[in-house]
């Protein structure tokens, strides 16, 4: 018994340890990173949790319909690291969100950088390495 014990623990261990890494999804399976786009609009909501946050903006197309967006961002630890604070980002603000739009159509993308109405930019996720920012 001690001999099935001493088998099978190291690798139920490895087996939880990397757990965690079969639950995260690549951003360019779900998002186009061939196509950024630009996005105005005003913050409607933030979710500032793991593993990511989302921000909701109302963005107006050409006819005036605004449509509410998700944008997704890095999580709460890595924009501490870019400078962010849990109140950084406030509904009712205007920003203009570059981000990489979902595969499927959906009003979601992913969001590299935000400019606030102060003309200030902020990194919201780590750049792509195969597509980086110009």
């Amino acid at each position: 018994m001690a001999c099935k014990l001493a088998i099978l623990l190291p690798g139920g261990l490895l087996l939880l340890a990397t757990a965690p890494i079969f639950g995260h999804h690549s951003v360019s399976a779900e998002f186009d990173v061939n196509r950024q786009i630009t996005y105005a609009g005003v913050v409607t909501r933030v979710e500032w949790s793991n593993p990511h946050v989302y921000f909701y903006v109302d963005v107006k197309d050409a006819s005036g319909k605004a449509t509410n967006w998700a944008f997704e961002g890095a999580g709460p630890n890595t924009l501490a690291r870019l400078g962010w604070l849990r109140d950084s980002l406030k509904v009712g603000d205007r920003v203009t969100v570059i981000a990489y739009p979902a595969r499927d159509g959906a009003a979601v993308a992913s969001a590299r950088e935000i400019r606030l109405a102060n003309g200030r930019k902020v990194l919201v996720s780590v750049p792509l390495e195969s597509n980086p920012r110009p």
